[in-house]
């Protein structure tokens, strides 16, 4: 790959922008020619995902589309984003490990108690071996730096609490692939304008976005043997993706006073990142809060979820995604217009425009009944 380099900047071609144009288009052809084979295989081998309680689907549809995901930013990652993983040397290792328990678990279903143990030793690898962490707070309820037990513990905590947040809002078509499109896009475009020693997380953002892009096309098609989910698989490996993406984008604007490494000042980078998230953030507070005031687990499956309360309103899979999607993103237009304010005010807004989202469609669902009733 270096040599490669060497020829394209012998001959005046920029490398990034030939790497965000070839990582994106093989990117999204290696998912794109990947999907049919793992269709056919699951149709073979009877490999489905069976309706139930929280299914918002009526037939077996297969669901080992995380496969192509992850064979694709596998690949694509490793060549065109190399850095990455000469940088953070346990990245790829955690990605095999989220490979197979999200495969395990979309074949037979894991237990629960399994799965986390498996995110715990994810983050670890992550957390301390790679030194991916939270080291400050920005002055979030006066807090600023970070003692290095908390940095790690907090910082372990927020993957798992994401990579199971993606889990939980894929439960209709196209939201956590769409979403991801959304939050790869607004972390492309801001390391982008941070300058080329971000380049590395632009191309990798970019190759997500082909990636689940191919992936949508399979995931929105009204041709049911067409038809897949992304499964355990995809929705985690995207949760630690994007919780790994949030979380260097708040490290850059950490003064860590070393020799090339370019200084920036944003105090709402925080907030910025967790206004990118908010859907996922905002869904498993909110349905979590609902089974405890219910006196219910809080691991019980129920159809408490923004996307279920949209399709009570009798909306279509597509319509919820499009409207979900739309409501959250002007969160994250709001959050950038308002950066320069109070990072408390900020997260306040912020956090209190994510719930108001989530409790609409509940409003909406009363009204329509009261005038049916009338």
């Amino acid at each position: 790959m270096k040599n490669f380099e060497l020829f394209l900047s012998g001959s005046g071609i920029p490398i990034f922008y030939v790497k965000i144009g070839i990582g994106f288009v093989f990117s999204f052809l290696i998912t794109f020619f990947s999907i049919p084979t793992i269709v056919k295989i699951s149709r073979r081998k009877n490999l489905m995902d069976e309706p139930g309680i929280r299914s918002s689907h009526l037939r077996e549809i297969p669901n080992l589309g995380g496969i192509a995901i992850f064979y694709s930013i596998g690949i694509c990652a490793s060549i065109f984003a190399y850095e990455l993983f000469d940088l953070y040397k346990f990245l790829f290792a955690s990605l095999i490990i989220l490979l197979y328990v999200g495969v395990m678990d979309d074949i037979v279903v894991m237990r629960a108690y399994k799965k986390l143990v498996a995110q715990i030793i994810v983050s670890l690898l992550v957390v301390i071996g790679s030194d991916i962490r939270i080291r400050s707070l920005f002055g979030i309820f006066g807090i600023y730096e970070l003692n290095y037990i908390v940095s790690v513990l907090f910082s372990i905590i927020t993957f798992i609490i994401l990579i199971n947040a993606f889990n939980l809002i894929d439960g209709i078509d196209g939201l956590a692939g769409g979403y991801s499109i959304i939050c790869s896009a607004c972390f492309g475009i801001s390391y982008y304008r941070l300058g080329e020693y971000n380049y590395p997380l632009v191309v990798l953002s970019v190759i997500i976005i082909g990636t689940v892009l191919a992936f949508l096309y399979y995931n929105l098609s009204n041709y049911r043997t067409l038809k897949i989910f992304m499964g355990d698989t995809g929705s985690m490996l995207l949760g630690f993706l994007l919780a790994f993406t949030s979380i260097c984008f708040i490290d850059i604007f950490i003064d860590k006073n070393l020799a090339g490494v370019p200084r920036y000042h944003l105090q709402s980078a925080p907030v910025i990142a967790v206004a990118i998230l908010i859907l996922p953030i905002v869904d498993t507070l909110n349905v979590i809060f609902i089974r405890l005031y219910n006196k219910k687990s809080p691991f019980d499956a129920d159809k408490n979820h923004i996307h279920h309360k949209l399709l009570k309103l009798n909306l279509t899979h597509r319509r919820s995604t499009f409207y979900i999607i739309l409501y959250y993103l002007m969160i994250v237009g709001t959050a950038y217009y308002l950066r320069h304010i109070d990072v408390n005010l900020l997260l306040l807004v912020i956090l209190s425009l994510g719930f108001l989202g989530a409790y609409l469609p509940d409003v909406l669902y009363r009204l329509k009944n009261k005038k049916i009733n009338n």
